[in-house]
């Protein structure tokens, strides 16, 4: 048996111990068996032969425990079949073994080759190393040996003379080898070879003259790379550093004397100093401390890696305008370029531009991807604050372009998607900080919580972006079936990138973001800021859609993990100071966010009462004072508010009337403390809000008694879950009045002190909104007496209204009247200006950092308080006839009538954003109710005709503006304001008798005017009724929309389906909804090949035809948005339907009228056919169709032909006329529209002269072809012939050589015509006339200008039909 190799015997015993193994043949102790590569796949799987390639270790005597664990090494790449890596090489060397630049090729410069026995290199190289461990070198040697490597062979540098370049012979001194090693061999044989080698080098540097050195020297250079000859003199020169260090440590006398030697560097491979004196050297490192070998990983000293504890380089002061990159603060501010900071704040890194502060956006980036936890924490931290600040707009313009968008262009989104799957507590921390920080704006969470008690304040839209109809576009271009393919549920939704470029949202809800939020909440108890944002980021997430609300509401124990640990029944006193958990704690946005998920729909409000035992929770938050829950004071008045809300939102719906029966002692206490708490001075926002809470909730369940009965519901489960709600008798509220009452009546007086009125929030508001829903639910009530609440509604006009409109309190009420203009969207756009940093992708309100106090929604926004009271007027007249006119009083306040001018002055409206889509909707609000009391008081009472003109005027202003949502307004308008005869003033007022005078000022006496403006103004408010249904059918909206409207502005609670109202991507109606009727009959037309009914086809256009006329005639500020070429447009589609429309009389009446209107001279400089155009995609191509329709159907329709000459005017494009004289020649034959019925003058087709070639070349071959004759059409005649005229007798010299040759072969053409007439018209025309029969005047005879020029050209002619005779 073998015996194992002992300590002391050398290599050759082991290869002799190998030698004797191999001849005994005894098995091993251990077999190798290889493994087969994983990535072969499984085209071998049946072959037994791969077991022995698994690199499996056995051993017959294994131990029965396992061992120790201990950390693991770390992971190497597996290599490939082809490519097995040995089991211990380095990969270091294995990269230098195959490198072939010119750095590795210098390094394997070796001297020649020793023989020797059977040693390994490996051996060698421990004895080597003990041996230079043995051996002591004296002192005097120290210098020598720490300056070259060991083993090194370098020829020693040529000191150059300081003046010349020749090299003295004899001069050099050589030091020892500093490139040329012998490592690799024994070490005798080293140091012989490498001395042979040093001593060759010297004698070939000997032989050679100066001069060959300085060219070998500068040849070695241009093949070097300067990177590399910089680091070797640095290199060098750290040596000598080095030596010279450790020289002065080790000589007892202190420094060396070096007086009168000039001091020596080494320099880099084999490298004369002439090089020095040719290129500066590379500046020496200024270390703050020597590196010594003795520390630790000091033996080898890399000064390039040093770099960073120099001092930092001077700060760059910038003197030019160039752009810098960006650079934050650790609190996110940003740095100005020039800003110089101490180091000690930990902004200076090592990055690029190091003597700068801050991190760019790159470098934090970088920092979340670090692998210590802290840097990674701490860029999370940066970029949120980051985030906050842009969008608070405190960047400003100092930055170019959005960092919001260069941040979710970047990844950040995902990054923070990332960062959550951490395992590090705080890197989560981080990352839900950031994220809430991208997601949520405070203000927006502010507004909409401090307008919750207004007019319909608890309905908002969804904030989810209205791109959706962009995405639908790109669908319907792809193919079929890349659009099944995308929209098949088997394949797969589109991938979270995709979505979170259009939707922020729907990207982050794709990559499974509420399980992680839930684990998060429920498995690692996070600190309660963490519990804060998680709450605020799914409360965002619910305000999105209906669709985010159900994904959160259905996401698995995530409402029971919120409703458990942060809506407990039950909980520990909390001591003063911090709260370490708010597990087991009950938080207010853990009420909120039940409170957000109820408004998206009523299913979803009735499971959170049913299923999560929230009922039990709401008597446990409400039947406490806020001051008696052992909880903060803040936090308890938040909790009690949102408790309020929660259930107010229940209420809405019909649903929790059981839990009114329950806590109706607790309400009526509450409501008995409410004069004690608004008498307190300052009076406590937070309590103001949870009061305003309280009445908005008693405003629900009065609502609630208004229904006694439950309608049926389309949908089975929730007509099942509504049924399960206990009603609300009238007996149960009726006693809510006498409290409530006093609380306005207190609120009332603050009215003349303006601040004490603002501190009052909400409040008056809430308690005007009640009564309005009290006296709506009582007379409902079919079994009591309308005398009852008859006589309540006098005495409350009597002794608290009225004296409000009185002149006692005018002037306190009439400054909110007068601030409307200045707080209102539409007066004032700047209060509605979009965020700073607003994305179409995440959409948000815009209000981080508030809004001012004379703005809608500022503190001193008049608004919510005049729609209430509005609100209480309309429905006191609604019921007491005898109120009407006597409240109506509010409507003469000259403030309400200035802010209707301004708000009917014809003005772009405002770009649609989410704060203004918001702020819209409580502005129509008080623009519809006081217009709905307005017209209440002109069906009982005569209004002035300017008031009425006014009223009138602002309904149909509001009817283009109204958002979805908002159907029931429109559908009441268009029933009563719109087409009420007693908004129309004019027609008793001299307006029909003006319109017939202006026409025929306008078109002059001796124009045919045929039934006058005014009697067909006559006749259409005659028809008025049928107007009005004509639009009711053709402006009708989506029935689904509409009885959900009515249901919240009615308070038919049952029918309520949801508060969320749908995404506001444009207004109800178009801007050209007069038109619609006729749009709606042309696209009919389209669609039916066999026609329309006659009957419904002429009654449907002369009511619309009426309408618009109406309008044009006294509302023309209602058309302003419809541009003059959109409504020619639209009168061209009457004659578009069929072949028998515009031969009806009244049509032909009616559109004439129009085509004046549009004809007049302050309108047609606006008639502008070359832009593009609302509703039509092209004019040219709609003109082309029109043109082709009147060659085949017209007869020579004056009217028709007068519609088809407008658009040839010179002035608009050529395409048109082209269209005309290229493709339909033959309709010329049917423009016989004389020239006195011309709706515009001749100069507009005659001037400017044509300059089209080819058109001009068309007009010439229509006249001499006979196809444009005077008799068939008067007016292009004039034209051709007026164009060419000017065609042939123009001399201007930069015409090109083909317009020379065009106008000299027309003039001769023209000279040798047969036609005498026409070639005398065309020679002689002078000046357009429409009043002379050819609609020209022209010379008695050619002048002589024009004479000389003819008689040259045709002699010209003559001779060279002589000469080639």
């Amino acid at each position: 048996m073998l015996s194992r190799p002992k300590p002391g015997e050398s290599e050759v015993d082991l290869l002799r111990f190998q030698s004797q193994f191999l001849a005994t043949g005894a098995a091993p102790a251990v077999q190798l068996v290889k493994k087969g590569s994983r990535r072969g796949g499984d085209a071998n799987l049946d072959q037994p032969l791969l077991q022995k390639h698994r690199d499996v270790v056995m051993l017959d005597n294994l131990p029965d425990l396992p061992p120790a664990l201990v950390p693991a090494p770390p992971k190497r790449a597996r290599p490939s079949p082809g490519h097995l890596l040995p089991e211990h090489e380095d990969p270091e060397e294995r990269l230098n073994r195959h490198d072939q630049h010119i750095t590795a090729v210098l390094t394997k410069i070796i001297g020649k080759p020793a023989i020797s026995g059977k040693r390994s290199i490996f051996a060698q190289e421990i004895a080597a190393r003990r041996e230079a461990e043995a051996k002591v070198p004296p002192v005097r040697e120290v210098a020598s040996t720490l300056d070259p490597p060991e083993g090194a062979v370098t020829c020693a540098a040529i000191t150059p003379r300081k003046q010349g370049n020749q090299l003295p012979p004899g001069s050099s001194s050589f030091q020892g080898p500093h490139l040329v090693t012998g490592k690799g061999l024994r070490t005798q044989e080293a140091e012989q070879e490498a001395q042979t080698i040093h001593e060759e080098n010297i004698a070939r540097l000997q032989a050679m003259a100066p001069k060959e050195i300085l060219q070998e020297q500068q040849r070695l250079l241009a093949q070097l790379d300067p990177s590399l000859v910089a680091f070797l003199r640095s290199h060098n020169h750290t040596r000598e550093q080095a030596g010279e260090k450790a020289t002065e440590e080790q000589r007892p006398g202190g420094p060396p004397e070096v007086a009168g030697k000039e001091p020596i560097t080494p320099p880099s491979a084999s490298e004369p100093r002439q090089e020095e004196a040719l290129e500066p050297e590379a500046p020496a490192l200024a270390l703050p401390v020597t590196p010594h070998k003795e520390w630790l990983h000091m033996d080898t000293v890399e000064l390039e890696k040093l770099h960073w504890t120099q001092d930092l380089p001077p700060l760059r002061r910038q003197q030019t305008q160039e752009r810098m990159q960006a650079r934050f603060s650790l609190q996110g501010e940003l740095l100005a370029p020039d800003v110089d900071l101490p180091t000690h704040l930990g902004l200076h890194h090592h990055g690029e531009e190091a003597e700068r502060a801050g991190y760019s956006l790159q470098e934090l980036f970088h920092l979340t991807r670090s692998q210590v936890s802290q840097q990674r924490a701490l860029a999370l931290h940066v970029l949120a604050q980051v985030i906050c600040r842009a969008q608070a707009g405190e960047f400003g313009d100092r930055l170019v372009g959005s960092v919001l968008h260069l941040l979710l262009d970047a990844g950040f989104l995902f990054l923070l998607r990332f960062s959550l799957d951490d395992r590090v507590d705080g890197v989560i921390a981080a990352a839900i900080r950031a994220l809430r920080a991208l997601l949520v704006a405070p203000g927006d969470e502010e507004l909409l919580d401090s307008t919750f008690s207004w007019y319909h304040g608890a309905l908002v839209f969804p904030l989810m972006p209205s791109q959706e109809d962009r995405e639908d576009e790109v669908e319907d271009e792809e193919p079929p079936a890349e659009k099944a393919k995308r929209k098949s549920p088997e394949e797969g939704n589109r991938p979270p990138s995709d979505l979170a470029r259009h939707d922020v949202i729907k990207g982050l809800l794709a990559t499974n973001l509420l399980p992680r939020l839930r684990y998060v909440l429920e498995v690692t108890c996070p600190g309660p800021s963490v519990v804060l944002d998680i709450l605020a980021v799914l409360i965002r997430l619910a305000r999105h859609s209906l669709e985010s609300a159900t994904r959160v509401l259905e996401c698995p124990r995530l409402i029971e993990t919120v409703v458990r640990e942060f809506l407990p029944t039950s909980w520990s006193p909390l001591g003063v100071g911090p709260t370490p958990s708010l597990h087991q704690v009950p938080c207010a946005p853990a009420m909120k966010l039940l409170r957000v998920l109820a408004s998206a729909g009523r299913n979803i409000a009735a499971r959170l009462l049913s299923s999560f035992d929230l009922r039990s929770r709401l008597c446990r938050f409400i039947a406490e004072a806020p001051q008696e829950l052992a909880l903060p004071p803040e936090e308890a008045e938040m909790l009690s508010t949102e408790a309020f809300r929660l259930w107010a939102m229940a209420a809405s719906y019909g649903q929790g009337g059981d839990l009114y029966r329950e806590l109706y002692p607790v309400l009526m206490q509450a409501l008995q403390a409410v004069p004690k708490e608004l008498s307190t001075h300052p009076p406590q926002p937070l309590a103001l809000q949870r009061i305003a809470s309280l009445l908005t909730l008693l405003t629900q369940l009065t609502l609630a008694a208004s229904s006694t009965a439950l309608e049926p519901s389309s949908d089975s489960a929730e007509a099942s879950l509504s049924a399960t709600t206990s009603l609300i008798t009238w007996t149960q509220v009726s006693g809510l009045q006498p409290l409530v009452e006093p609380c306005l009546r207190q609120t009332l007086k603050l009215l003349p002190k303006p601040e004490m009125w603002s501190a009052l929030g909400p409040v008056p508001t809430a308690c005007l909104l009640f009564l309005d829903a009290y006296y709506q639910a009582w007379s409902q009530q079919p079994g009591l007496c309308p005398g009852d609440w008859l006589q309540d509604m006098e005495r409350l006009s009597e002794e608290l209204l009225l004296p409000l409109l009185s002149s006692l309190s005018q002037p306190a009420l009439g400054s909110l009247w007068d601030s409307l203009g200045g707080c209102s969207p539409l007066c004032n756009p700047q209060s509605s200006a979009p965020a700073p940093e607003a994305l179409p992708s995440l959409v948000s309100l815009g209000c981080t950092g508030g809004r001012p106090p004379l703005s809608l929604a500022g503190s001193a926004s008049p608004f919510p308080f005049l729609t209430a009271l509005l609100s209480l007027f309309n429905t006191m007249s609604r019921f007491h006839k005898g109120l009407c006119g006597q409240l109506a009083a509010i409507l003469a306040a000259p403030g309400l009538r200035s802010y209707f001018l301004q708000c009917v002055a014809p003005v772009a409206a405002p770009h649609l954003t989410p704060f203004s889509a918001w702020a819209l909707r409580h502005e129509c609000h008080l623009q519809y109710l006081a217009l709905s009391l307005a017209q209440k008081a002109a069906t009982l009472q005569p209004v002035s005709a300017t008031d009425a003109a006014l009223h009138h005027s602002m309904a149909l202003a509001l009817l283009s503006r109204l958002l979805p949502g908002s159907e029931h307004l429109a559908h009441e308008l268009l029933l009563s304001c719109v087409f009420r005869l007693e908004f129309l003033p004019e027609r008793a007022s001299g307006g029909l008798e003006a319109a017939d005078f202006s026409d025929r000022l306008s078109l002059g006496s001796g124009k045919d005017l045929g039934c006058g403006r005014g009697a067909l103004l006559a006749q259409a408010c005659q028809d008025l009724p049928s107007i009005r249904s004509c639009y009711l059918t053709h402006c009708s909206l989506a029935q689904a929309s509409l009885l959900a409207s009515q249901a919240l502005h009615r308070g038919e609670l049952r029918r309520v389906p949801a508060l969320l109202l749908p995404v506001p991507k444009e207004p109800l109606l178009p801007t050209d909804w007069p038109f619609l009727p006729l749009i709606h009959l042309y696209h009919r037309a389209s669609d039916t090949p066999s026609g329309l009914s006659p009957a419904d086809t002429v009654g449907t256009a002369m009511r619309a035809l009426q309408w618009v006329l109406v309008l044009e005639s006294w509302r023309p500020q209602a058309l302003w948005t419809v541009p003059p070429a959109a409504r020619l447009a639209r009168l061209m589609c009457v004659f578009l339907v069929d072949s028998e429309l515009f031969r009806e009389t009244p049509i032909q009446r009616l559109v004439a009228a129009l085509l004046a209107r549009l004809c007049q001279p302050e309108v047609l400089p606006n008639l502008k056919l070359d832009c593009p155009l609302p509703g039509l995609t092209s004019f040219p191509d709609l003109y082309a169709n029109f043109l082709e329709h009147f060659e085949a159907v017209s007869f020579g329709d004056h009217l028709f032909g007068a519609l088809v000459l407008l658009p040839l005017q010179r002035r608009f494009s050529v395409t048109l006329r082209l269209a005309l004289f290229g493709e339909h020649v033959g309709a010329l034959r049917a423009l016989a529209l004389p020239l006195t019925q011309l709706p515009v003058s001749l100069d507009c087709y005659t001037g400017p002269p044509e300059d089209n070639l080819a058109l001009l070349q068309l007009y010439f071959r229509a006249l001499v072809t006979g196809a444009l004759r005077p008799r068939w059409c008067p007016v292009l005649y004039a034209v051709a012939v007026a164009h060419v005229n000017s065609f042939i007798f123009s001399q201007d010299p930069k015409s090109s050589d083909e317009v020379k040759a065009a106008r000299k072969s027309m003039l001769q053409k023209t000279w040798l015509l047969p036609d005498e007439g026409l070639r005398q018209h065309l020679l002689h025309y002078k000046l357009p006339d429409a009043t002379l029969p050819e609609g020209f005047e022209q010379y008695p005879q050619l002048p002589p200008l024009r004479q000389q020029y003819v008689q040259k050209l045709i002699s010209g002619v003559l001779q060279n039909g002589v000469s080639e005779t």
